[in-house]
């Protein structure tokens, strides 16, 4: 299923193809050089004073983290993450080692996101950001340093025909147009 984008101007194709599906081809193997380049993307996205203020938790299917991280996921993620090749848990490094706030942490870490975003469709995969799951339990888990945040999960993987969506409320979704605001709501 493709949905291009309607763009008041013409915009990069992979940009102009990237959305983010529900329906993943369970199964689909990812090889880790689709992964390592990911990260790589992720790696070379601008940030202030090149601090890089992330890092990743990458899973593959069928793995340990993988189906921790599946647990941690919350309402209807739960239902249709799974099918996913793999998922990178996206991590901010909140704090400066003097303790205080690394204001642009969150930026930046949506930059490395976009680049890894943009290298997955360039790379014929799709990818999902989940906002909604235990929090907390990964960082326990994990055991991450006060500094560390996660933000999102993201699922990885081969786009599968919205038929394979078992809810009938999820297909809807994903077979719905894509929208956005106009330029005019978003400029100041």
């Amino acid at each position: 299923m493709r949905k291009p984008v309607e763009s008041s101007e013409p915009i990069h194709p992979v940009l102009a193809e990237r959305w983010s599906p529900r329906s993943f081809e369970h199964g689909a193997e990812i090889s880790e050089n689709d992964l390592t380049a990911l990260i790589e993307a992720a790696r070379w996205a601008p940030s202030a004073n090149n601090l890089q203020p992330w890092k990743f938790i990458v899973a593959k299917h069928g793995d340990e983290k993988f189906e921790f991280i599946a647990s941690t996921l919350a309402g209807f993620n739960k239902e249709w993450a799974p099918s996913a090749s793999a998922f990178i848990v996206a991590i901010a490094e909140v704090l400066n080692a003097d303790e205080t706030a690394r204001h642009t942490a969150l930026y930046d870490l949506g930059l490395a996101v976009g680049f890894l975003s943009v290298e997955a469709q360039h790379r014929d995969l799709v990818t999902h950001q989940m906002a909604g799951f235990d929090r907390d339990g990964l960082a326990d888990h994990f055991q991450f340093s006060a500094a560390l945040k996660a933000i999102t999960v993201i699922a990885v993987g081969k786009q599968a025909h919205s038929s394979q969506l078992k809810s009938d409320a999820l297909r809807e979704r994903e077979e719905s147009p894509r929208t956005r605001k106009p330029l005019s709501e978003i400029t100041l």
